[in-house]
């Protein structure tokens, strides 16, 4: 697919992020900006040391094969697109606690957040629920791939959500670990539309939803860092089955852009 002559949907390798990287790809200016080697190796060792610390949970295979850390509003939404919150800051403020507890040093989250707050020029805060800062900061080793889906928190609750007004929302990940193959994630030219539907796989898209849609894909390394619209449909990759390096793990957030200007975080 050519996607190579839409200069709208490129993906770029810089050495930092800037305001302006963060705007374009929330605008879909672009579809990726990827900044190598975001932490080096000895941060990354050090991080990684503390995994083994973290309490994690298998997340249901029906739905995508994966083990996580912390936890996503989207699970928390009931089939009308309402927050059940008791359950959700419960499990919120248990997950912050138990990462104080596994004490991983340096904190890739408090890190990504500084950084991309300095690129935009003000700080990046947690969006809010009736005053409550949300949960940042997932962790999750993705092995066996995704399905074909995309990401927007207008539909998936439609009255609103927080207490800021998000206009434009982008996927932020960072590569503690990375498969020796595969791993990649693809992202697809195609934002939801209601005609879609008839796609649907309970959890995912069938991929003709994507058909003659342009497309590319990105395999960031150990230590990189991604952003990219989540509106766009996106699946992730299997990790391949050569060698010994199987493990696919990210610390990932959505970033949002408020209709003041501001950048907020939500898992």
């Amino acid at each position: 697919m050519p996607s190579a002559l839409d200069p709208s949907f490129s993906a770029v390798n810089v050495p930092a992020f800037s305001r302006q990287h963060i705007a374009d790809v929330a605008a879909g200016d672009l579809a990726a900006v990827c900044v190598p080697g975001f932490f080096d190796r000895p941060t990354l060792d050090s991080m990684t040391a503390a995994l083994p610390r973290l309490p994690t949970v298998d997340y249901r295979p029906v739905r995508v094969a994966m083990t996580r850390f912390g936890p996503a509003l989207n699970d928390f939404r009931t089939p009308d697109g309402v927050l059940r919150a008791e359950p959700y800051w419960a499990e919120a403020e248990a997950a912050e606690r138990r990462w104080r507890e596994a004490d991983m040093q340096p904190d890739p989250t408090l890190i990504s957040l500084e950084v991309l707050g300095k690129a935009w020029g003000s700080a990046v805060t947690a969006a809010t629920i009736g005053g409550r800062p949300a949960f940042v900061g997932m962790m999750r080793e993705i092995n066996a791939g995704t399905l074909l889906h995309y990401d927007d928190i207008h539909l998936e609750y439609p009255d609103g959500l927080f207490d800021q007004e998000i206009v434009q929302q982008l996927t932020y990940n960072v590569y503690l670990l990375v498969p020796d193959e595969g791993g990649g994630t693809s992202l697809w030219q195609h934002r939801w539309e209601a005609a879609d539907d008839v796609h649907r796989l309970r959890y995912g898209y069938d991929p003709r939803v994507v058909d003659g849609c342009r497309t590319l894909t990105v395999a960031p390394g150990r230590g990189d860092a991604l952003l990219f619209n989540p509106n766009h449909y996106h699946r992730v990759l299997p990790n391949g089955t050569a060698g010994d390096g199987l493990r696919r793990v990210t610390v990932t957030f959505f970033l949002g852009v408020t209709a003041t200007g501001e950048l907020v975080a939500w898992s």
